[in-house]
């Protein structure tokens, strides 16, 4: 899978999870000089406290367009560590 925004592929991974719809993306296969962390969170009752990323591409910022869930809560904890994206963030099969 591939995750693209402003002409730029942002992500690409073999391995990626999907839940809820989502493709979770491991940290290996992030282009780590688009993300900047922004220090914003929100909970879920299940999956626990996601933090937020901006991605900038050729100057473009994409504000909190990708989360990762750190320490999800047990019933999550397959997508411990990895980023899904939303916010015009195309994710195409590669």
């Amino acid at each position: 899978m591939k995750a693209l925004w402003n002409g730029e592929v942002i992500a690409e991974s073999h391995e990626t999870i999907v839940l809820e719809g989502n493709h979770y993306f491991p940290r290996e296969g992030l282009v780590h000089k688009y993300f900047t962390a922004n220090g914003k969170s929100t909970s879920c009752p299940w999956k626990g406290v996601a933090t937020y990323y901006d991605v900038t591409v050729k100057g473009d910022r994409n504000s909190g367009a990708a989360w990762c869930y750190s320490a999800p809560r047990e019933k999550a904890q397959q997508i411990a560590g990895k980023v899904a994206f939303w916010g015009g963030i195309k994710v195409i099969d590669a």
